[in-house]
């Protein structure tokens, strides 16, 4: 079976050093990645809806990640872009701070890729030692390696 991952990963949408360690902040300085994207119709609407998505519940899972994401109309197919933070990022709304932040923006007519996608991240990233290998992962094309490694480790499709 092909990798669901390869086609949203990209090394130039992944910033594995984040500047900000406040919610807001960081979800727009990953989401910024994603600015001009050529399946994001506006970078703004995309951010708003993430925003507001975030308000009605967090998006932090545990395990310092967290998985911003919108079903809006201002993509065109799934967009994702990844953040990593050193000293985390406060996720004041469940008290916990976020090393690695997948945000994903998803177009409204489409949840089944979407739901795939998001339980595929939260059965890679579950493991400590397969969190510890993304958070370790000295580039972006390491990053997308490291998480391409998995998939097919979970897949069944190299050793462990």
């Amino acid at each position: 079976m092909a990798s669901l991952l390869a086609q949203y990963l990209d090394p130039a949408r992944i910033a594995l050093d984040l500047q900000h360690t406040k919610r807001t902040a960081a979800i727009n300085e990953v989401a910024r990645l994603l600015e001009g994207h050529p399946d994001v119709t506006s970078y703004a609407g995309l951010y708003r809806d993430l925003l507001a998505r975030e308000r009605l519940d967090t998006t932090c899972l545990g395990n310092e990640i967290a998985i911003p994401h919108a079903r809006t109309e201002h993509v065109k197919r799934i967009v994702m872009a990844i953040g990593r933070s050193g000293p985390g990022v406060w996720f004041e709304n469940s008290q916990q701070a976020v090393r690695l932040m997948v945000v994903l923006g998803t177009p409204k007519s489409n949840p089944v890729d979407y739901l795939q996608l998001v339980g595929l991240l939260c059965r890679l990233l579950k493991g400590p030692a397969d969190r510890a290998a993304l958070l370790q992962a000295p580039s972006p094309h390491a990053f997308v390696a490291a998480m391409l490694a998995l998939e097919a480790k979970l897949r069944g499709l190299a050793s462990a």
